[in-house]
Parts: structure tokens; sequence; C-alpha cells
């Protein structure tokens, strides 16, 4: 199974969060455009790759014959949904830059938590799960 279109999404999205935390450290309020922008930016690559990954990727793995990695595809559908909502909830909160200004440590403290768990599923992916996916 061919998943470089997975990959080239999770490089987009983890280059987004290293962006936003270079600008954070800039300054919050400083960056408030930029940040928001690359919120909403993010958003989309995350819904689409969510979105594939829903419709295309768990099904296959589930028609597929090694029955280790179905369950295992079927886990982690089913560990994405708490960090999608946790993700859905700070992009809603941060998608405009008056909002990153109003309460830039309300805005630092979301990203570390919300940004960290996103980060955090993709390295899982990208050691753990994609590699047992390539080697079909």
């Amino acid at each position: 199974m061919n998943i470089d279109k997975f990959k080239h999404q999770h490089v987009s999205i983890l280059d987004s969060i290293a962006a936003l935390r270079g600008l954070a450290r800039a300054g919050v309020a400083r960056n408030a455009t930029e940040i928001a922008r690359l919120i909403v930016a993010m958003s989309s690559t995350i819904k689409l790759h969510l979105a594939v990954e829903d419709r295309a990727l768990y099904p296959a793995l589930q028609r597929g014959s090694d029955a280790e990695l179905a369950r295992m595809g079927l886990q982690y559908q089913q560990e994405m949904g708490a960090i999608a909502r946790a993700y859905e909830a700070f992009a809603r909160r941060w998608n405009l830059p008056e909002s990153v200004r109003r309460d830039e440590q309300g805005f630092r403290d979301d990203a570390n938590e919300v940004l960290r768990l996103v980060y955090e599923r993709m390295q899982r992916e990208n050691h753990d799960f994609y590699p047992r996916i390539e080697a079909l």
C-alpha cells in the first residue's frame, strides 16, 4: 500500500507545528495574524488527512490479510477521535488574530497541550504504524 501522501501530509503538519512554535517564541501578539493564518492552513491539511484515513486507509487495512495490522488500524482510528476533537476545538478557538492577541497565555497553554498530542500521535504513526503498512 502506498502511503506517500499520508507521509507528505505529516511533514506539512509537523512543519506547521514547528512554525507555530517559532512564531510564539518570537511574540504571540506580534505574530497573531500569521499564527491564525497558519492554524487555518494546518486545519485544512489535518481535515483532509483524517478524512482520507477514515475513507481509504483504515477500511483497506480492515479488508487486508494482516489481522494484526487491521487491529492496529482500528486502535489508531479509535484513539484519533479524542485527538481530532481536541484539535478542532483548538483551531476554532485560535483561528482569528484577535482571539490570539486577546489571550496570549491561553493560546500558549492550549497550543502546548493540543499540538503536543498531534505531534506525538504523528510520531507514533511515522515510527510504528506506517512502517508496518509499508512492509505489506
